[in-house]
């Protein structure tokens, strides 16, 4: 019998069918990956599996008994599952023993339970998750990582916890990190429990997984046991077609003509780097994650202080410190919290795309929605944006949509420069290939210098023409392409080689 079925479910939303007859089963001591590109289906599907929807069509099975059809829920069966979404949802200042029993009642604990008590209890179950964070410290001072574990933890302290259902687990941890969680999950299926795992890097569904479903528009593309198939597979299923895993994404001739250059550059996360960045070329920085990497575009850009050394642009003197002569000047910088400092999230795509062309769009004192349609209209054409509408909500567009609406607005200002910091991060295989695809069509036709900052070796390897290394704050290596992947793991991790090797 299945810890968890869904049999012939169907959802639509007005002029979109999300979920069009889609089964799926999950057996104890079972992980089940279920990977899709974004609009796929799979964020439906688990809201649908965890009680929060209700099917149009189809039922969900919880230990073998109904507890989701047509308008009816079984809130009592849907205790069983317990579901970690992608963003963080902790009480950052309440304590780690707060947060893992939270809510309480659930737990069987009562409000006026004491805090010492409730840090005894906290220090059985943490170590079971390979959290190190005391009991009593606060959420806000642990670690990424930890808080990524301890929101785990809490959905497995309900007794009644039989399933797991983990959303994009590993989006902000470190490969080392990952392990740790891989672990914790390994344990759990030695326990018997299910488990549900979604990912869009497919290294990991076949690191950790033993069964595959695969969702595409809203359907059941493929299913199978992950021993028989492969990472090719998987991708041709995802998106209708086969992607050739050679392809790269650099221009070939890049000018000589230096666009950026920096000199001596150190602030509070780095110290003496020297780089430059030239007409089309795609400039790649590689690090573990906390390296200083963004810290050092995000101090170019003004974000950050600059303690000493000299950057130019184009030969002219560049002014530290003012985000709006960056801009001004062609220096764009497209965040990596993109929900939180990317986009405007209430408000449509049409108004997150001519958001900084207000000016231009402009008559009197009025805007004018003629110009601001067909702005929009223009952008959402050239990338390809996929949107029922131009007034469609943009927290509604997927992640690889997001991206390019921010990519288009940028594009209006007439960028030099734009700066990529982890651009596909939560981003499907599709989307990926688009992102990195536009990425060289502006460095070839707009001569527009890139600079990628990515978490993803893969991802350097094929868009870069070269690659510098940043080891915590200091440059400890430049690469050209073709690149020794070795050479550059060793620098990124301050390994330094011998003189012989």
């Amino acid at each position: 019998m299945s810890a968890l079925e869904a049999r012939g479910i169907t959802k639509v939303f007005p002029g979109v069918k999300a979920l069009d007859d889609v089964s799926l089963q999950v057996g104890k001591g079972k992980v089940h990956c279920v990977v899709g590109e974004n609009g796929a289906g799979k964020s439906t599907l688990i809201k649908i599996l965890t009680g929060i929807y209700s099917a149009d069509e189809g039922e969900v099975r919880i230990n073998g008994l109904p507890a989701g059809a047509a308008h009816k829920r079984n809130k009592k069966l849907f205790r069983s599952v317990a579901y970690v979404p992608q963003e963080l949802d902790l009480f950052n200042d309440m304590t780690v023993a707060e947060n893992l029993f939270m809510p309480l009642k659930s737990n069987g604990i009562g409000f006026i339970t004491g805090k010492n008590k409730l840090q005894t209890m906290a220090a059985q179950w943490l170590p079971r998750f390979k959290i190190t964070a005391p009991p009593e410290e606060l959420v806000k001072n642990i670690s990424v990582s930890e808080r990524q574990m301890l929101q785990i933890a809490r959905g497995m302290t309900d007794s009644a916890s039989e399933i797991l259902m983990l959303d994009e687990p590993t989006t902000s941890l470190t490969s080392t990190e990952a392990e740790r969680l891989f672990a914790v999950i390994r344990e759990l299926k030695g326990r018997g429990k299910a488990i549900i795992f979604i990912s869009h890097k497919l290294e990991e569904i076949f690191a950790i997984g033993d069964e595959i479903t695969v969702l595409r528009n809203g359907k059941k593309a493929a299913y199978s046991p992950a021993q028989d198939v492969d990472i090719p597979w998987v991708i041709s299923r995802m998106i209708g077609s086969e992607i050739s895993r050679q392809e790269t994404y650099r221009l070939e001739n890049v000018s000589n003509e230096v666009l950026l250059e920096v000199s001596g550059l150190t602030g509070a996360k780095f110290n003496n780097i020297d780089f430059t960045l030239r007409k089309g070329e795609i400039l790649g920085f590689s690090g573990l994650v906390g390296s200083g990497r963004s810290e050092i575009m995000q101090a170019i850009f003004g974000c950050l202080p600059v303690w000493s050394g000299k950057v130019t642009m184009e030969g002219s003197p560049w002014k530290f410190g003012d985000t709006g002569y960056s801009v001004r000047h062609g220096f764009i910088y497209l965040p990596e919290e993109r929900k939180q400092q990317g986009i405007l999230p209430r408000l449509s795509v049409k108004q997150n795309i001519t958001v900084s062309l207000l000016k231009r769009l402009s008559g009197g004192f009025f805007i004018s929605g003629k110009k601001e349609t067909a702005a929009a209209s223009e952008v959402i054409s050239l990338y390809n944006i996929k949107t029922p509408s131009p007034d469609q909500s943009i927290q509604n567009l997927s992640g690889g949509n997001q991206q390019k609406v921010i990519i288009g607005r940028s594009m209006f200002t007439r960028p030099k420069i734009l700066v990529f910091d982890e651009p596909t991060k939560g981003i499907d295989i599709g989307s990926k290939i688009e992102i990195y695809r536009l990425m060289k069509k502006l460095a070839e036709e707009e001569r527009i210098g890139i600079i990628l900052i990515s978490s993803e070796m893969n991802e350097l390897l094929k868009c870069s023409n070269r690659i510098i290394t940043i080891y915590f704050g200091d440059k400890t290596g430049e690469s050209n392409a073709p690149f020794d992947k070795t050479k550059i793991l060793n620098e990124i991790m301050g390994i330094k080689r011998s003189a012989g090797e």
